[in-house]
């Protein structure tokens, strides 16, 4: 797991991060992480697979023969793990 070092933070912004780490019962460094979380993974975003599965249900979906001929077609070779050499 990485480690993030913040420089300069003021006093003020420190205390209101011990304050709040308080409130929610757990530490400030805990805190800053939830916070961190919270900011670049929103949850409400949306992931592309979800978008994808909801436009194939807004357009009707696939009968079961053209999944079975998505299937047919998929090719079904291993993947060869990459050489860096």
């Amino acid at each position: 797991m990485a480690v993030l070092t913040v420089r300069n933070l003021p006093d003020e912004v420190r205390r209101a991060l011990r304050v709040r780490a308080a409130v929610h019962g757990r530490s400030t460094e805990a805190e800053v992480r939830a916070i961190l979380e919270a900011a670049v993974k929103p949850e409400g975003r949306l992931k592309l697979g979800s978008l994808l599965a909801s436009i194939a249900r807004e357009a009707g979906g696939l009968t079961d023969a053209e999944a079975k001929r998505f299937d047919q077609l998929r090719d079904k070779t291993p993947a060869e793990p990459i050489h860096f050499e």
